[in-house]
């Protein structure tokens, strides 16, 4: 009976012992998710708006101090060969967050404010794709691929969007500085719209009884020079007419500021799980406004002024990622939609001011432009503990952004036209892409290796109102880039069978015999 009346304790303890056991070995299946999903590194890109290949010291400027950008270029990869998908902001944009090449959806140039979203919903984007690896994504500062439908009521929930293509989060001008709407919206929604003040947006006709640049240039505080003489906010005349939402409009001085505080704010909400942010600065886009603070820091006027606001800016990001002790587990990648551009339709002293500072390094052209200023950019990968410092001459492009970080999270998703280069961003090869088409207002040209073509293209050879060659010739042309890099002589006649290889390569990539 003692045996019998003992056998349910028996029971008992090996029973307590086994859900023990369960619960420590759910305890340690919980902790060691908890560790594999904090291993995962954050994901930040840093993306300037009509930053040139020649403005930063790590790339040999000396004229203009970026000492933050520089920590990220030295302590990081610092590619020579690195480009944006386009000589232009809208077509970069798309690709950077598609892996798709611009030319390929026929929507993607550059945008007026009230164009539609140009990336269909379904489409893999890397917010989407990190969405899926468990990452909170966010997007701050310039969006430009367009929002809603087509015919957006800007005084309700504006649809679809960043929100609807993989963001979690959104605070975003919807084009550019220098486009109406001129109003922060976040999450769909404007920030400080008063309901009683609605908001009307329009690219064809002004508003009864609203002043304009061109008819009232006694209330402007910057003079327009081409092209941006429509509605006036904060005293500087837009592209687009605007009525209405007057408590919402931005002060242009403080934008700066506020995409930097919403970048900070982001971080630190998110800094336990992985996160992905994509923080598109509007400098030096024009307008150039910089904040009371720097104005007269660079020199050379508003757009060195502006650009000085950006390193610190960097750098402020820099310093909250170090107080919230994630620096070192977060990958940034810094580069620029596109290259620079000077006089971009104001007054501002950019060029009587640009002094003995080159924007474009060695290279010709600028933004809207085939030759190499155009779409070679600044390119750095840093990752501190992780990446460790080097100059790499690897061809790459923004475009392969999305496949190489799916592979650093484990996914195997990619982009159509994306190419895994993970080793080549985390500095550990130099085997980049063996050619990639560059774009520039619907016109493409080609890099293979360490030579450039650009087929025939009808045209003006120059934009007399910027003063940029955009590599326009009835004649097609092909650049040695190694021995050649400012791209001086043209080999087309001397070096017919290079011509015809490259013609042939492009052809089979591009669908056309040449650009139109």
């Amino acid at each position: 009976m003692k045996k019998t009346r003992n056998i349910p304790f028996v029971f008992l303890a090996i029973f307590t012992l086994l859900i023990s056991g369960c619960k420590e070995k759910n305890k340690e299946n919980t902790a060691t998710s908890s560790a594999e999903e904090t291993k995962k590194p954050n994901i930040i890109f840093i993306y300037a708006d009509d930053l040139g290949y020649g403005e930063l010291g790590a790339y040999g400027a000396t004229e203009l101090k970026t000492p933050n950008m520089d920590i990220l270029a030295n302590g990081g990869v610092k590619f020579t060969n690195g480009y944006a998908s386009s000589a232009t902001c809208t077509p970069s944009r798309f690709a950077l967050l598609t892996g798709m090449y611009p030319w390929r959806n026929s929507k993607a140039h550059i945008l007026p404010g009230t164009a539609p979203l140009i990336i269909d919903t379904a489409q893999l984007t890397v917010p989407s794709m990190l969405q899926k690896q468990g990452y909170f994504t966010g997007i701050v500062g310039k969006w430009h691929l367009g929002l809603g439908n087509g015919n957006v009521d800007w005084n309700q929930t504006i649809a679809p969007g960043p929100n609807e293509v993989g963001f979690d989060y959104s605070n975003i001008m919807a084009a550019t500085q220098d486009r109406v709407p001129t109003v922060y919206i976040e999450n769909g929604a404007v920030v400080g719209l008063d309901p009683n003040d609605p908001i009307e947006i329009s690219y064809k006709k002004n508003f009864e009884g609203e002043p304009t640049g061109k008819e009232n240039p006694e209330l402007l505080k910057m003079k327009w020079h081409h092209g941006h003489n429509n509605s006036i906010v904060n005293g500087i005349p837009r592209i687009g007419f605007m009525k209405g939402g007057e408590k919402a409009k931005w002060v242009d001085e403080d934008m700066a500021d506020y995409f930097l505080k919403e970048a900070q704010q982001y971080v630190s909400e998110h800094k336990n799980k992985p996160f992905f942010l994509y923080y598109a600065l509007q400098q030096p886009h024009v307008p150039r406004t910089p904040h009371p603070r720097f104005v007269g820091a660079s020199g050379m006027g508003p757009r060195g002024d502006v650009i000085v606001e950006a390193d610190w800016c960097i750098g402020e990001l820099l310093k909250t990622l170090e107080k919230e002790g994630i620096l070192e587990n977060t990958l940034i990648v810094f580069s620029s939609d596109n290259g620079p551009v000077l006089n971009d339709g104001y007054y501002d002293d950019a060029v009587e001011k640009i002094g003995n500072h080159k924007p474009a390094g060695k290279l010709r052209g600028g933004k809207y432009s085939l030759f190499e200023a155009g779409a070679r950019v600044p390119f750095i990968t840093y990752w501190k503990g992780q990446i460790q410092p080097k100059t790499s001459d690897a061809l790459v492009s923004q475009i392969d952004l999305l496949t190489s970080i799916a592979a650093l999270v484990g996914s195997k998703d990619q982009g159509p036209d994306s190419h895994n280069l993970l080793d080549v961003f985390m500095g550990k090869s130099d085997n980049g892409r063996k050619e990639l088409v560059i774009e520039a207002t619907s016109r493409t040209a080609f890099r293979s290796g360490d030579w450039a073509y650009i087929p025939p293209h009808k045209g003006n050879a120059l934009i007399k109102s910027v003063n940029i060659e955009i590599g326009n010739d009835i004649e097609p042309q092909l650049y040695n880039l190694k021995e050649d890099l400012e791209q001086q002589h043209n080999l087309a006649t001397e070096n017919p069978e290079k011509l015809k290889e490259l013609s042939d390569a492009f052809e089979k990539i591009r669908g056309i015999k040449e650009a139109k």
